[in-house]
């Protein structure tokens, strides 16, 4: 296969991360500039972490000199849903060889979507999904780079900086809400947070909120996938969506 061609193809397929990657990093490196941690910081955590909302949730735990017991919980807790991001690859990157870690570590959402898209005709597979989860990094270690370079170079009022990654996830929350016809599971995450945040108050809501969700969402998988076994598991919009009928990656 052409190699130039995989590479054309990969960088244009990864623009629209590009796009969404810079303006989040640029954020993050200004963030966490704000918070006493240089460059050096930016670089490394975008490129040995690489997990957007986790690195944004990491400069509270580091300001604020969170415990390793917390810190480790946390970030089991967010990074959770790449359990099931894994399961489903398992197909897709059989027989991948040596590059197989690296296609693990990088995979973020925006990553998922691009490779659950498959490879265009005329490219390598394996090459395609390579250097699709190496452009898309390196949109993000770029951006985090240019934040804290810009984060020392400027004066700048930081806040709600801190709150452009929750902005994302409440833009995607409520475009899911729209479009998916299953809305139990969107109750069941905003009533827990709810609940969670009258008990602990806002300072300690998030961890119990995330294991009572996680708990819930789990208890009602359970109960759908009883629900389909006795029914034969017919769909009745008659679609073969696995992801839940239209919902995001």
């Amino acid at each position: 296969m052409n190699f130039r061609t995989t590479f054309r193809r990969a960088f244009v397929a990864t623009l629209p991360v590009m796009a969404g990657y810079m303006v989040l990093g640029i954020a993050f490196g200004i963030l966490l500039r704000d918070k006493g941690y240089g460059l050096p910081w930016a670089f490394a955590m975008s490129l040995f972490i690489f997990a957007g909302s986790l690195q944004f949730v990491a400069v509270n735990l580091m300001a604020t000199g969170a415990s390793l017991i917390s810190t480790a919980l946390m970030t089991l807790l967010v990074n959770a849903r790449h359990l099931f991001y894994g399961i489903s690859m398992l197909t897709r990157y059989r027989g991948i060889g040596k590059a197989k870690p690296y296609l693990i570590f990088s995979l973020t959402d925006e990553t998922y979507a691009l490779v659950c898209s498959g490879a265009p005709e005329g490219t390598d597979e394996k090459t395609y999904y390579l250097l699709v989860s190496a452009m898309d990094q390196c949109w993000w270690v770029t951006g985090s780079v240019l934040g804290s370079l810009i984060g020392s170079a400027l004066t700048i009022n930081t806040r709600g900086i801190d709150f452009a990654m929750t902005a994302l996830f409440v833009t995607i929350f409520t475009e899911q809400l729209i479009t998916i016809h299953d809305r139990i599971p969107a109750a069941i995450g905003v009533g827990a947070s709810v609940l969670c945040l009258v008990i602990f108050g806002s300072s300690g809501f998030l961890i119990p909120a995330m294991v009572l969700i996680s708990a819930l969402l789990f208890a009602y998988s359970l109960r759908g996938g009883k629900e389909d076994a006795g029914s034969g598991g017919n769909d009745p919009d008659g679609g073969d969506d696995p992801a839940g009928k239209g919902g995001a990656a």
